[in-house]
Parts: C-alpha cells; sequence; structure tokens
C-alpha cells in the first residue's frame, strides 16, 4: 500500500520553486533550437514534437518502474485537454523565438484568467467582482506588454496571448478530470496522446536536426517531464492557494536565463506590464483560495 504524502508546505514551496527552473529552462532550449543559436532554426512544431516525444520516452519509462494502478480513463476530457496543450505548447515556443523570454512567460500568465472566462459559459460558473477585479488588471498588464504603439508593438507578442487563451480553455478540461484519475496516469496519458498528435502535425515541417539538436530536444523532454514531477509532488503537500503564487518564480528564471544565454535585459516595459500580470494573478489566486475552489494540481497544468 502507498503510504499517505505528509501535508508539509515548506517542502512542497522548495518543490514548486524546483519547478519552476525546469520550466523557465524549457523556454531557454525552445527559443535556442527556434532560432539560429544551433543551427538552422527548427520549426514550432517540431520543437513541441521533441518536448512531447521526450518527455513521453521519461515519464512512461518511470510508469514502467513504478507500475502505477491505471484506471479506466475519460478519453474524451484526456484529448480535449491534451490538443489545447498542444496546441498552447506550439504557440508558446513560437512567440519564444521572437520576444524576450520575460514577456513571454508573463503573457502566458493570463491563463487561468481566460479560464475564469471560460469557465462562466462552459462550466457554469459565478465570477464575482474580486474575480474580475484580478481578471482586468492581469489584462491591463498584457496590454502594456503587447507595446501597442507603432514604433513599438511586437506581433509575436500575440502568439503569446494566443497560448494563454488556448492553455486557459486546456484549464477546463484539467478542471473536468480534476480527482478523477492519478496525476501519474493523467501525465502518462497526456504525453502518450501529445506525441501522437505532435507527430502528426510535425510530418509537413520536420527537418533532419543536428546533434546537438537533438541533445537540446532530449533536454527539452526531460526538463519538462522534471518540471511536472516536482509540481506533483509540491501539489500533493500543500493546498494549491499557497503553493500557486511559487510558481511565479518561472518569470523571474526565465528573465535570468534569457540574460545568461542571450544577453536581454528587461526594459522598464517589461518590469511594469510583468509586475502588473503577476499583481492580477496574485489577487486571482488568492481569491480562488478565499472560496475554497477545487483547485486541479498544478503539474497538471504544465503541458
Amino acid at each position: 500500500m502507498n503510504r499517505p504524502i505528509q501535508h508539509n508546505p515548506p517542502l512542497a514551496a522548495i518543490f514548486v520553486l524546483v519547478a519552476t527552473t525546469f520550466i523557465a529552462g524549457t523556454t531557454l532550449v525552445a527559443k535556442a533550437l527556434g532560432t539560429d543559436a544551433l543551427g538552422a532554426p527548427l520549426h514550432p512544431l517540431q520543437v513541441s514534437h521533441g518536448r512531447f516525444l521526450f518527455a513521453f520516452i521519461a515519464i512512461s519509462s518511470v510508469a514502467a518502474i513504478l507500475h502505477p494502478k491505471l484506471t479506466s480513463p475519460n478519453w474524451g476530457l484526456h484529448i480535449g485537454r491534451t490538443t489545447f496543450g498542444w496546441a498552447g505548447v506550439s504557440l508558446m515556443f513560437a512567440a519564444v523565438a521572437f520576444i524576450p523570454l520575460a514577456d513571454a512567460t508573463a503573457i502566458t500568465f493570463l491563463n487561468p484568467v481566460f479560464a475564469m472566462m471560460l469557465a462562466i459559459p462552459l462550466l457554469g460558473e459565478k465570477v464575482g467582482p474580486w474575480r474580475w477585479g484580478a481578471a482586468v488588471i492581469a489584462l491591463i498588464g498584457a496590454m502594456i506588454l503587447l507595446r501597442p504603439t507603432p514604433d513599438s508593438f511586437q506581433p509575436a507578442a500575440l502568439l503569446a496571448l494566443a497560448a494563454a487563451m488556448i492553455m486557459g480553455m486546456e484549464l477546463i478540461f484539467i478542471k473536468k478530470l480534476a480527482g478523477r484519475e492519478s496525476p501519474l496516469q493523467v501525465l502518462l496519458i497526456n504525453n502518450t496522446l501529445g506525441v501522437l498528435i505532435a507527430s502528426i502535425a510535425v510530418i509537413p515541417v520536420w527537418q533532419m536536426p543536428s546533434p546537438e539538436q537533438w541533445a537540446a530536444l532530449a533536454a527539452l523532454g526531460v526538463l519538462m517531464a522534471c518540471a511536472q514531477a516536482c509540481f506533483v509532488n509540491g501539489m500533493a503537500r500543500a493546498d494549491a492557494s499557497f503553493v500557486a503564487p511559487f510558481s511565479y518564480a518561472t518569470l523571474i528564471f526565465a528573465t535570468l536565463y534569457d540574460f545568461l544565454g542571450f544577453g536581454a535585459m528587461p526594459d522598464a516595459v517589461t518590469i511594469l506590464g510583468a509586475g502588473i500580470i503577476l499583481t492580477g494573478a496574485a489577487v486571482l489566486a488568492w481569491r480562488e483560495g478565499r472560496l475554497k475552489k477545487i483547485n486541479p494540481p498544478v503539474a497538471e497544468t504544465i503541458s
């Protein structure tokens, strides 16, 4: 029998912080693959294919060792969740090739805001003034990061915004899946379906990666698998409302990696916009905790 995991908020925070280093690492590797840093740039669909392929290999290897007890899955929810997750990841990888990692990372923190809006028609949820206020704050931050002036507008930022919207739809499916199946089963099925979808989508744009790119694609998948494992362990040891704010450290590490890898320094607009988005997201997380919403494991929200 498996012993229940003890409630341990400090350890949960450590697990989530470690996960954020891995998540930020995936964006750095995706940017290297999508630019000429490692050779001829790979198409975002090929980068996302590598992410799912090598994450599938890593997670299925763990499952083969642990022999988890599997239950009958809800295939409709899994297919919907994975399809939107794959699309969101592909758009995110496309965005980071053209805009700073800090901008792309901050914009994708809008996904719970879009999920909140989508939950009104799709889940019948009621949204009060606090949650609407948090959403408006976050969206103002996004508008700042989009730099909507003729001289500074970044069209590629719209890719990150679309990624956040699609990942918000993914969260709707995750809410429906929450509590139905074990985290390892959800991750295994997610990555199995993901590699199937990605393998079909990559066919028209496939090009033979260089040895360095193969290594980077493998690192991308393993980093994502490690991030998912850390989030699973973190969420098992503390309430989601306590753990969620620690995930915002992803922005710090993404900024640091972008500086170390590409010499990119965040400007005042990035700092202002990111700060406003994180403020809105933090208020939303606090309100969700006050309302005692049933939150799915954060690990399951990572595509």
